[in-house]
């Protein structure tokens, strides 16, 4: 007689049936265990019983989402939608705009390259719950908006509640006969957000992880006294606001405390992560856990992407010499050997500076071991360099003042086994003047990592039309190794293929039209040239200088109104920090230029000045497939790298720009008579400074800038308020540190080199074909394989993973 069934058994059955419905059992196995297949459980080979469960949830859900979907469409009668549009449907998708500008996209196109690359790679960062802010143009001045980017959820990213860790703050340090303890400390938790990050077609997928802050649950409780128990859960928000909102300068540092507490988590909680996986990782040993951190640089390598995470440095003293007993030296030499420093700005104002005394209250022991690694290496400089103090003032981490002020850039040189800029001239800048005293102390530890972008999105996923027009001549082995567009060089007076490139640029400048025109409601002429400058708004980027340059052609429209004229779309955009109000009068000017040019029926057809709204990178994948021409115009010497000028490079259009950045490398690449290179070059920037740039001169000078400049100046652009513009021509005329006079007359003449040949459709394609033939050094492929080569001690792998439905070897 069959045993009686248990309650539990009873149970297990009801469930499996009730799951499957009127389907089948065996159809639910199936489900479940594909959902737990999928159910990450990377670091570990066994299935805790949280998997298990939400292997059985998202069962379920599968299960219930059709019934759900059914049950509301009854609700509505609504006929359920049959045809899906794939591009309506990317439009839904919200931009995860977690950085600023390009250091934060330059890591996105490293997490491609690295997959693609097929290396055991991971990015760490924050997930801020609000992002770059959405910006809205109100009467011609940008407003902020909140990018409540999660509002309806994120579907690429996995919580891992099971890795949650510990982040320190405030106490005190006690130094003990057993060690150094940091004691009474401020504890917030770091919650892990998992997002896959696909190669291309090799089946590889690393992890991006992005931590959470959460309070503990016991947070502020244990102090409160009568009836304070609903304050101490609001308090709650304190700790959860270190991830809440990204600060949004760009090229600017703004020592705020909240901002100190973001750089400390991400990399505390980082550090954790990669110890606790070094620990548990095999990589041979023997031991059940592994204690000796000998090994350690052999299996870590630590990229500080600019000093925001600087602190990595200290950290990891910390947990070697206080937690895992590795004496100093020892802990140090392994500190050197695993991190790396990338610089990727030289403006002063950049750089991080923090105070000694935020570091105090903070960051205590951090403090101290800075302190130590100070002194450490000003003793072998006075060694080295016996009696030159001032040397020892100028190399020191710490900067004395009426504020001591802790040089992040610093730390991190000295932490470093590898410093590098982000192109060649960069490079040579960094090593020439920024860091020139620690060049002098160490060269060897100098090198340059000349910035890249992937092909995949700044070409196949943005220009499919150009991809295929490229893989009908060349294949499509380009994708991956982005050299071989050199095969097109051959094919430059190829009929067919200049046909078709114009013809590919001319449909991507018809759609772009036609989003302009239902988007913003403006109706611009796709047969004029569209000359696109985007970037984030600063001096240094000169968007000034482009501004002249339109009023330049509205006053020679006006003057000579039958004269044969090059159509122009202009088109700037770009975010400016909020507080930054010199960027913010710039986007008023352009908006202003915008609605004279725009209405004035003189000027018609021939030329318009449109700003675009709220720049991101969804925006970005519309605009550079459609332009002519890339403004690329920073004071020589500014501009670290740039990667806005190789996207446009590789999309077909040509660069107006000076000679900084990668913008040099551009040229070498594709030939300098093929890009419009104008202005001054670093040397006459230096002459200039030691000279004295008086920007009167050029203003008496030059009439063309002198009616330009008093047009801004008394108001015909912002009629209703004359002296709108006051500060912004008071800077231009006594302050100018980025000397937007001086460079005015050289790009007015080289912008009539571009018309001329504008007017000559052959020719200017012939010119973007060769462009797009020499673009392949700027992959992101050949930047990351540098990196691995030069600085991490790895070998790219091009070795398949096998598919999930396969068995692995």
């Amino acid at each position: 007689m069959a045993k009686p069934l248990t309650d539990s058994e009873k149970r297990k059955q009801i469930s499996v049936r009730g799951i499957a419905g009127l389907g089948d059992v065996a159809e639910v196995r199936k489900s479940f265990n594909r959902h737990l297949h999928f159910t990450l459980v990377k670091d570990r080979n066994v299935a805790t019983p949280r998997d298990y469960f939400f292997a059985l949830a998202h069962t379920v859900r599968d299960h219930l989402v059709g019934r759900w979907i059914r049950t509301q469409q009854h609700y509505y009668e609504r006929d359920p939608k049959l045809g899906l549009d794939l591009e309506e449907l990317e439009e839904i998708e919200e931009d995860a705009g977690l950085g600023n500008g390009g250091l934060g996209r330059l890591a996105a196109c490293f997490l491609d390259s690295m997959a693609t690359l097929g290396l055991a790679a991971y990015g760490y960062g924050i997930r801020y719950e609000f992002g770059i802010f959405n910006q809205k143009i109100v009467n011609g001045w940008q407003v902020e908006e909140a990018d409540d980017w999660l509002r309806y959820g994120n579907p690429w990213e996995k919580a891992r509640p099971e890795y949650m860790l510990p982040v320190h703050f405030y106490g005190r340090v006690k130094h003990t006969p057993d060690g150094v303890k940091w004691l009474d400390t401020q504890v917030v938790l770091a919650m892990p957000y998992d997002t896959p990050v696909p190669g291309y077609r090799n089946n590889t997928v690393n992890t991006m992880r992005l931590w959470s802050a959460k309070a503990p649950n016991d947070f502020k409780l244990h102090d409160f006294n009568v009836g304070g128990y609903i304050e101490a859960v609001l308090d709650r928000n304190l700790a959860e606001n270190i991830s809440r909102v990204l600060y949004p300068n760009d090229n600017f540092f703004e020592g705020k405390e909240l901002r100190l507490k973001q750089e400390y988590f991400v990399v505390a909680a980082t550090l954790q992560d990669i110890i606790r996986r070094f620990k548990s990782s095999k990589f041979g040993c023997r031991d059940p856990v592994r204690t000796c951190f000998e090994t350690f640089p052999d299996k870590v390598a630590i990229q500080l992407n600019d000093t925001h995470p600087a602190l990595a440095i200290p950290e990891l003293m910390r947990i070697l010499v206080d937690v895992e007993k590795v004496d100093w030296d020892k802990a140090w030499e392994i500190t050197k050997k695993t991190c790396a420093y990338t610089n990727h700005t030289v403006l002063p104002e950049a750089l991080e500076r923090w105070p000694v005394s935020m570091f105090e209250s903070l960051l205590p022991r951090h403090l101290e071991i800075i302190y130590a690694i100070n002194q450490r290496h000003l003793d072998h400089v006075a060694a080295l360099f016996p009696g030159d103090v001032d040397r020892l003032r100028r190399m020191s981490v710490i900067e004395e003042g009426d504020c001591k002020r802790i040089n992040m850039a610093h730390l991190c040189v000295i932490g470093s086994h590898a410093v590098n800029g982000v192109a060649r001239i960069h490079s040579e800048i960094v090593k020439q003047s920024v860091f020139k005293d620690f060049y002098e102390l160490e060269p060897e530890k100098f090198q340059n990592k000349t910035n890249g972008i992937t092909p995949r999105r700044w070409l196949l996923l943005c220009n499919p039309g150009l991809a295929d027009t490229i893989v009908e001549k060349i294949g499509e082995g380009f994708l991956t190794d982005l050299s071989q567009l050199k095969k097109l060089l051959p094919l430059v007076d190829d009929e067919a293929l200049i046909r078709d490139v114009a013809k590919v640029k001319q449909e991507n400048k018809l759609k772009f039209s036609a989003f302009l025109e239902k988007e913003y409601k403006v109706k611009i002429n796709p047969s004029s040239m569209f000359d696109v400058h985007v970037k984030r708004i600063h001096e240094y980027k000169r968007q000034l200088l482009n501004c002249l340059h339109i009023i330049t052609l509205y006053n020679r429209i006006k003057k000579d109104p039958a004269k044969a004229f090059v159509p122009r779309t202009v088109m700037i955009g770009g975010k400016a920090a909020p507080g930054y109000h010199m960027a913010k009068m710039i986007i008023k000017l352009v908006t202003s230029i915008g609605s004279v040019v725009n209405h004035d029926p003189v000027v018609g057809d021939k030329l318009k000045v449109i700003f675009l709204e709220n720049y991101r990178v969804s925006l970005a994948e519309k605009v550079i497939p459609a332009a002519d021409l890339s403004q690329q115009i920073s004071t020589a010497g500014t501009e670290a790298s740039g990667t806005g000028n190789m996207k446009f490079m590789l999309n077909g259009a040509l660069t107006i720009g000076t000679m900084d950045g990668a913008n040099v490398e551009m040229a070498e690449e594709a030939g300098a008579e093929n890009l419009f290179i104008f202005g001054m070059r670093v040397e006459d920037v230096e002459a200039l400074d030691r000279k004295g740039y008086n920007a009167r001169e050029y203003y008496d000078r030059l009439p063309e800038l002198k009616q330009a400049v008093d047009q801004i100046s008394s108001g015909f652009f912002s009629p209703k308020e004359p002296d709108c513009f006051r500060d912004v021509v008071n800077m231009l005329l006594n302050h100018d540190r980025f000397k937007v006079f001086a460079d005015y007359e050289a790009y007015v003449a080289c912008q009539a080199q571009v018309d001329q040949l504008y007017q000559n459709p052959r020719e200017w394609t012939k010119k973007v074909i060769r462009n797009i033939a020499c673009s392949g050094k700027f992959s992101s492929d050949r930047t990351i394989t540098e990196y691995a080569r030069d600085i991490w001690g790895v070998e790219p792998s091009d070795l398949q993973i096998p598919p999930p439905n396969l068995p692995r070897d």
